[in-house]
This record gives C-alpha cells, sequence and structure tokens, in this order.
C-alpha cells in the first residue's frame, strides 16, 4: 500500500491562537464552535491567520456487487443516471457546489457503464463494480492500492491548483451495505444496528439487507487486518476516498467529512493513519440509521443536524459557511487593545 507521512499538527503555536482567539473583542469562548475550528484550522496551517482557498468537492463514483443480492431500493443503474445529471448541473452536490463557491470533480472509480469521453469525467476506472462479498472479496489487495494510489492522485491535482480546503461525495448504490460493514468490523456496534434504509427501503427492505449483509460477514474467512476488511467489503469509490482523505491530510488541507459513507470511510482512514482525524471537520450528522452511532464512537462533534441522507457531499458543504464564519472570525474580529474596549468575561 501507499505509504503516507501524516503527522499530528505542531502544536508550538497553539497557545498564541489561543491568546488571539481570546483578545477578540468578545467574551473569552463565547463564539462557541467558531472558536474551536479557528483553532484547529489555525494549528493545520501553522498560521495566526488562517485561510480557505479555492474549495473543491470530489465525488467518487462506482458500483457494489452486492446490489445483486437486493440490498438497495434504487438499480444500479441509477449510479451512471445520476452522474450524467452531475455533469448537467442538475443534482444537489451542483447548486450547493454554485452556491459557496466550491469546484465539483467527478470521478469515475468503478461504474459499470462505458461514458464518453469528453464529458468532464475523471476516468479513474479500476474495474467495473466490485465483486459480490456475499460470495468473495469486493476487490483484490492489488485493485485496493490501486484506488489509495488513485484517490491521492487526484487530491495532489487538487492541491497544486491552490485548494487548501476539500470535500469529498460519492455515488454509489448500495454503498450503505458496505459503510455498515465497515462500521461493525472497525466499532464493533452491532450489524443490526448499524445497517439503515439507504435510499429508501421499508422495514421488510431493512431486514432483507440486514440478513444478507451478516450471511456476508459470516462467510468472511479474511485475517479481520484493517487492509483485508478495507479490500473485503468496501467500495472503490469509497477506498479512493481513503486515497483521497489520507493524501489531503499528509498535504496539510482542511477535511470536511460529509455522511455516513464518508464517515466510514475517514473511520477507515484513521485505522490506517490515526493522525488524519486531526484534519477532519464533520459536517453533518446525518439520517441513516448508524450514522449517529459511528459518530458518537469516533468522538466527533458534527456541525449541522438537518436530517440529510443525500451525501455526494452536500452535508460537508452545508456546513462550509459555518467554517467560514470561524476563519472570518479570527482574521475580521478586532483585538480589546487595539479597540480600547475594557476586556470583559
Amino acid at each position: 500500500m501507499k505509504t503516507f507521512h501524516i503527522t499530528k499538527p505542531d502544536e508550538t503555536i497553539q497557545q498564541a491562537l489561543t491568546d488571539k482567539i481570546n483578545n477578540l473583542t468578545k467574551p473569552k469562548g463565547s463564539l462557541g464552535r467558531l472558536e474551536e475550528l479557528a483553532l484547529q484550522i489555525g494549528l493545520i496551517q501553522q498560521t495566526l491567520t488562517p485561510e480557505l482557498q479555492h474549495p473543491q468537492n470530489i465525488l467518487f463514483a462506482a458500483d457494489h456487487g452486492i446490489v445483486d443480492e437486493g440490498v438497495s431500493l434504487s438499480p444500479k443503474e441509477v449510479t451512471w443516471q445520476q452522474i450524467s445529471n452531475f455533469l448537467h448541473g442538475g443534482a444537489g452536490i451542483n447548486f450547493l457546489c454554485r452556491q459557496h463557491g466550491f469546484v465539483l470533480k467527478i470521478v469515475d472509480a468503478g461504474v459499470d457503464y462505458d461514458f464518453p469521453e469528453g464529458k468532464g469525467i475523471i476516468d479513474m476506472k479500476v474495474r467495473k463494480s466490485t465483486r459480490n462479498y456475499l460470495h468473495e472479496a469486493a476487490m483484490t489487495l492489488e485493485e485496493m492500492n490501486l484506488c489509495i494510489e488513485r484517490g491521492a492522485k487526484v487530491v495532489r491535482q487538487s492541491y497544486t491548483e491552490g485548494c487548501n480546503v476539500i470535500s469529498f461525495g460519492e455515488m454509489g448504490i448500495a454503498n450503505t451495505s458496505s459503510s455498515s460493514m465497515w462500521m461493525t468490523c472497525f466499532t464493533g456496534i452491532s450489524l443490526e444496528r448499524c445497517v439503515g434504509a439507504g435510499s429508501g427501503l421499508d422495514s421488510g427492505g431493512v431486514r432483507h439487507k440486514y440478513k444478507v449483509l451478516q450471511q456476508a460477514l459470516d462467510n468472511y474467512q479474511g485475517d479481520h487486518s484493517t487492509e483485508d476488511i478495507i479490500r473485503y467489503f468496501g467500495g472503490l469509490e469509497m477506498v479512493m476516498a481513503i486515497g483521497g482523505m489520507l493524501q489531503a491530510a499528509e498535504l496539510r488541507m482542511t477535511i470536511l467529512v460529509d455522511g455516513f459513507i464518508m464517515t466510514n470511510c475517514i473511520l477507515a482512514a484513521s485505522k490506517l493513519y490515526p493522525e488524519v482525524l486531526n484534519y477532519a471537520i464533520f459536517g453533518h450528522q446525518g439520517d441513516e440509521t448508524g450514522h449517529k452511532l459511528v459518530l458518537n464512537a469516533m468522538g466527533a462533534k458534527p456541525l449541522l443536524d438537518l436530517g440529510l441522507r443525500l451525501g455526494e457531499g452536500t452535508g460537508a458543504i452545508c456546513a462550509y459557511p459555518i467554517v467560514d464564519s470561524a476563519i472570518r472570525m479570527i482574521n475580521e474580529m478586532d483585538t480589546f487593545a487595539h479597540a480600547a474596549i475594557t476586556k470583559y468575561f
């Protein structure tokens, strides 16, 4: 597997950042999470004047072999159809990217469809869909490593374009199933509590989905290592996102984490490199069963709770204005000394 050099941000500057935040014209701590975010990003960037530059949302797309078992209400052709919608600007992620000034990049990690050239899709296809992990590993070790490398490559390109804050989205019918498998394996939370409705299953559909996934878990005979769990139950787009997240952390970029799938991606990434979490801001708590549980298991504090469950990066970008406010706070508020105001608490 590709090696990343990810370290916890140097805390030497922490006291100076804290002093600056505490001496802004407000009672200490009165701007709450904005103060926490400003401190975190200041540490990431190692500066008292952090900036958010050229934000991008990287959306990885792929199909899943487990979809053949009826674990999703939507057929797999929705994956490529929705990508077409992304390209035409008509999806949820499109209006949010336009609203908040994000560049949207669509990456084909493994869609079971041949896209015509010249449509604006970044072709990183490893294979057409994962295998069905009810019967065999979703991908080989070589395919997993290729996903890691290609996800990292996309992020390096974003970095060269001046991006220092990045979010990740996904499109892949049945990827909540793969996320549930990672979640139970990496947190120890029972599979039943990890499995939800996905794109809209009724209670009977959720029960069927759970039974299929439990059978897949029972059939698993791997070595239970992080790498083996990732490759056995993962999605190509999800593993590519892991590579992107790890590369972003190595480059000291701020990572905005989206919903259930992307939270499980950074969970998996943290099992490989725990330090990646220092670079993560969790955008929201989604409406998918299990999202709150996995966030709690990670000790993560999401910024929003809007009942979202779309994915694509939508929740992360919805939270972006709050992050922007934190940066504006530390850069634009006056200090007590400069404004000649008596410090109050």
